[in-house]
């Protein structure tokens, strides 16, 4: 943990924020400034830069956690994660963003 990481603060429940979902290793939340209704953060208990950080063992945890959230949308969604400066990271804490998506949500990725 780091004393002046935010993603730390909400792990450690010293920022009060609601959660979505939790497992042990990793913690959901809606984001702060969503693009979409639903737009949910998934947040690494433990801090790690990015997802290159992160043990590759944690894998089938977080993507039981992404599927779990995930259905509860039903509906199509995206999966965004950010890793580095240059791609657009900006808390570098490991984290990844899941976004619901519908027909004419209006919100509009482009690579």
């Amino acid at each position: 943990m780091k004393k002046d990481c935010i993603f730390c603060k909400i792990v450690k429940k010293e920022i009060p924020v609601k959660i979505i979902e939790e497992s042990e290793n990793f913690i959901a939340i809606p984001d702060k400034n969503p693009k979409v209704d639903g737009h949910a953060l998934i947040i690494s208990k433990k801090h790690f830069i990015n997802i290159l950080d992160m043990p590759a063992l944690l894998g089938d945890e977080l993507l039981s956690l992404i599927k779990k959230i995930a259905l509860k949308y039903k509906s199509d969604f995206n999966i965004v994660v950010n890793t580095g400066k240059e791609a657009g990271q900006i808390i570098f804490h490991f984290h990844l963003h899941l976004i619901p998506r519908s027909r004419d949500d209006g919100f509009r990725m482009a690579f």
